[in-house]
């Protein structure tokens, strides 16, 4: 990544109360893009988020709402968004260096919750995606560092406490096998990665207005390299265990097919992440089977792959239903009339480009 985009991305943290973890997505990060005027998305994982808003609006009380900064405090931003949203507040629109950001400040054992378990597929979902970490003086995940040379970002790994590279490779190997339970026998590699960047996005009610309807390709084909990097040495894990083969190579991508039968579609079931599985339990019924280390564990009675997958589109897609609507109306109250309408008029314009 360039000097003038790796400046842009720490100007943020500069001016703001130290975190433990920090991510950034979104359009503004596309090789292609080069309007200044889009806003840059972080997550920013803190211990105490209540604590860190207190500190943050005495540092930076016009990053919020009116009502927020001077009538709730940080107990109310905090109640917000555990109560009414997924335990993520952001606050857009804030202009750093004639830059536009948006940050969302998330307690670490929600982020970790949400890696895991998939408990709002909120997090998760854009933690599957590629996108640099931007640490300077700040917690730095061990399992991105070998991943931002691809970037060209140079990083200083000062703590890895909570190890969160290792939990989100979980959280990576649960948007495989749910991508496999969706997809046919012979696919493209760019097939599969679309399929895993969609995940997040199923049930999302942002994408029936206020999204591009060609967000998902442009975010494969925008990122590919990068996809690969992240993604390949998984997709060889899983072809070692027999759970999908390397048929032929398309030139840039590989070819790829997989056993459609019921002990693969059984083992990718296995494979995802609790809160999914015990969803689909519910739905398809479980039964119980003695691991090899003599504990009982419970498991999905999978009779048919596609029942099965079918089964885990539809709890996916009212997870991520509820998630994108709780998040929407915290947001609303979050970061007040004026911006919210603002946030939307912006949404909705790029939206409608892409439907035109």
């Amino acid at each position: 990544m360039e000097k003038e985009k790796k400046a842009r991305l720490a100007s943020l943290l500069k001016i703001l109360p130290p975190v433990e973890f920090c991510c950034v997505y979104g359009s503004a990060l596309h090789p292609n893009n080069y309007d200044k005027s889009t806003m840059v998305d972080y997550i920013l994982g803190v211990s105490d988020p209540m604590q860190w808003h207190s500190q943050n609006l005495i540092m930076n009380g016009h990053h919020y709402a009116s009502l927020m900064a001077y009538l709730g405090r940080a107990k109310l931003i905090t109640q917000v968004a555990d109560e009414i949203g997924v335990g993520v507040h952001f606050n857009p629109f804030v202009s750093v260096n004639d830059e536009m950001f948006k940050y969302g400040v998330v307690r670490m054992h929600d982020l970790v919750e949400d890696v895991l378990n998939w408990k709002t597929f909120y997090l998760s979902g854009r933690l599957q995606k590629p996108m640099p970490i931007v640490m300077y003086g700040y917690y730095l995940p061990t399992y991105w560092s070998k991943y931002l040379g691809h970037w060209g970002i140079m990083v200083q790994i000062l703590v890895d406490n909570l190890d969160i590279g290792n939990l989100n490779s979980v959280n990576l190997k649960g948007a495989i096998s749910a991508a496999l339970l969706l997809l046919p026998a012979k696919f493209t590699e760019e097939q599969l990665y679309a399929k895993v960047c969609s995940l997040s996005y199923m049930g999302d009610l942002r994408m029936l207005f206020a999204e591009d309807r060609n967000k998902v390709k442009k975010i494969v084909q925008g990122q590919f390299d990068a996809f690969q990097t992240m993604y390949k040495p998984l997709l060889e894990e899983y072809a070692a265990k027999g759970l999908l083969q390397f048929s032929s190579s398309d030139g840039h991508q590989a070819v790829m097919s997989q056993d459609c039968g019921l002990s693969v579609a059984r083992s990718l079931v296995s494979s995802l992440p609790s809160k999914v599985r015990s969803q689909m339990g519910m739905k398809l019924g479980e039964k119980t089977k003695l691991s090899e280390s003599g504990r009982a564990i419970r498991e999905v009675v999978v009779g048919s792959r596609d029942e099965a997958a079918e089964c885990m589109r539809r709890v996916l897609r009212r997870k991520v239903m509820v998630s994108s609507a709780r998040q929407a109306v915290s947001g609303l109250l979050a970061v007040g009339g004026v911006n919210a309408v603002n946030y939307l008029a912006n949404k909705m314009e790029k939206a409608w480009k892409s439907w035109t």
